[in-house]
């Protein structure tokens, strides 16, 4: 089921209906709902509560599903996330080695002369 887009705006920025004027004007009230999405209730001029449509909540609870899922999905990685952090930090522990940088300066100093063969792995 495909939802609309879930926007927020700030609650300053929506409209506004005391609590009075709920309890006195429902109906009104459920129009502005309707047409707004969201009413801030006020009380003092404070805002106490927001009233959402039935369609916006179900957009709402349908959008928390699918970030659960997917938060469930990132928390199955991390096995293989941590496996491959592990074996980098185990590479990146050599350059904290006492003789990692005069190592590196020589072998820019002297480049290795290959003869034309390309040499890989983890020996070279």
């Amino acid at each position: 089921m495909l939802h609309a887009p879930i926007t927020f705006e700030p609650i300053t920025e929506l409209t506004r209906t005391t609590a009075s004027s709920v309890k006195e004007h429902w109906r009104k009230v459920m129009q502005e709902v309707r047409e707004q999405r969201m009413v801030v209730v006020t009380n003092h001029n404070e805002p106490q509560a927001v009233i959402i449509s039935a369609d916006q909540y179900r957009a709402l609870q349908a959008k928390v599903e699918a970030l659960e899922q997917s938060l469930g999905e990132l928390r199955n990685q991390t096995p293989a996330l941590t496996e491959l952090r592990k074996g980098f930090d185990e590479r990146l522990a050599v350059l904290q080695q006492a003789q990692a940088g005069q190592r590196a300066r020589d072998l820019l100093r002297h480049p290795a002369h290959l003869g034309g063969k390309v040499k890989a792995g983890s020996g070279f």
